[in-house]
């Protein structure tokens, strides 16, 4: 999928997006990114998520308002109309045919789309993960899929090793230390054991176990983050997993330090690295000087020592850097009056307000300088 079209779904009334290989969405909250994001996803894993749906025994009608229902999540029926419409690529989508309820399941039905949905810090609960059948028949698709993602990690291929994190292999050298640094504070993600299963504890550098319930809320925001990126990022020969090729990370500056965004941004980067094409929405002015460095590195004949200096990151990562001058970025503002804005140029000084303005991101801090400057040249004109 190179483009989408939304009109007439919920608060979006006419959206068209093209993707780059990161593409981030922007703008106030209930405008419809994450809707958007799941119109795309549903497109893409069609077929995987009517076989999980069929998996866990989930019924469901031929009717746009059912499939909204069991997958968008309970309610979300009513923003659908007879006027919603939706084009891949040019092309209508009969809603009727998404995920039909009832025949034969192709063989092509992997996953191709990993989604980290806003709700992450849900899918652990007194840090133990949490099945898909542990949710209420009305909670959105992606956060339950989600969940029960990290939930056989965790039970299964994670509990080979006691030590989540740091590991040795899991993630490149420079990421860890600065996660170390920014986020757990040198304590380790570790597993035990409760209740014959699997649990998430933090455990301070004496060794005592700290649960779930006491961690910052950046680190319960970024350990469910921190555990989806180990299952994109394989430490091995294989650069990623073989059929996915999209990833979704919903607000992944939640509940961190700017300090800490800048990591999971590196993170974001080295998906793209990875051959993973990425959908970032964010409320985050740190997440869009970034991409502004980027594009505008690439505007003006910037080099991987700029790339590396913005991360402060050594030369080991020269290649690393490079690479990312040679990668596509969007930005999409979705506006309060239902309209979606291209303002990929990012431009401060561009003569339309959105762009200018970031989607809205730096209105305030602009507005602030204004009004503190005059406030100063009055008082120095008195």
């Amino acid at each position: 999928m190179k483009k989408l079209l939304v009109r007439h779904l919920g608060p979006v009334e006419h959206g068209e997006v093209q993707f780059g290989d990161l593409t981030l969405l922007v703008g106030p909250q209930a405008t419809g990114k994450s809707l958007f994001l799941q119109v795309a996803k549903l497109l893409i894993d069609r077929n995987a998520i009517r076989q999980e749906l069929r998996r866990f025994n989930i019924r469901w009608g031929n009717s746009p308002e059912d499939l909204f229902e069991v997958y968008f999540g309970e309610g979300m029926s009513a923003l659908y109309s007879e006027q919603t419409e939706v084009q891949q690529d040019g092309k209508p989508v009969d809603w009727t045919k998404l995920t039909e309820p009832r025949g034969r399941v192709p063989q092509s039905s992997a996953q191709k789309m990993f989604y980290i949905p806003a709700q992450r810090v849900i899918t652990i609960r007194d840090g133990l993960t949490r099945p898909f059948t542990d949710y209420r028949a009305g909670d959105p698709f992606v956060v339950r899929e989600f969940s029960e993602t990290l939930h056989q990690l965790v039970q299964t291929e994670f509990a080979q090793r006691e030590d989540l994190f740091p590991t040795k292999g899991r993630l490149k050298q420079q990421y860890r230390g600065l996660i170390e640094e920014h986020v757990f504070r040198g304590m380790v993600l570790h597993l035990d054991t409760e209740r014959f299963q699997r649990r998430v504890v933090l455990q301070t550098p004496d060794g005592k176990a700290l649960p779930f319930l006491v961690w910052s809320s950046g680190q319960r925001e970024f350990v469910p983050l921190l555990l989806g990126l180990y299952w994109l990022l394989p430490p091995s020969r294989v650069t990623r997993r073989k059929d996915l090729q999209w990833v979704v990370i919903e607000e992944p500056e939640m509940g961190l330090h700017p300090n800490a965004i800048s990591v999971v941004m590196l993170l974001i980067l080295e998906l793209l690295q990875r051959g993973y094409r990425v959908c970032v929405s964010t409320h985050s002015p740190h997440v869009l000087d970034i991409l502004w460095a980027l594009r505008t590195f690439q505007r003006y004949k910037g080099t991987e020592a700029d790339v590396r200096a913005l991360f402060g990151l050594d030369a080991s990562m020269s290649r690393w850097a490079g690479d990312l001058l040679t990668k596509q970025y969007a930005v999409f503002y979705f506006q309060p009056d239902g309209q979606v804005r291209d303002i990929s140029g990012l431009d401060p000084a561009s003569e339309e307000p959105a762009e200018a303005g970031w989607g809205g991101l730096t209105e305030f801090s602009a507005n602030v300088s204004e009004i503190v400057s005059r406030v100063v040249a009055r008082s120095t004109q008195g």
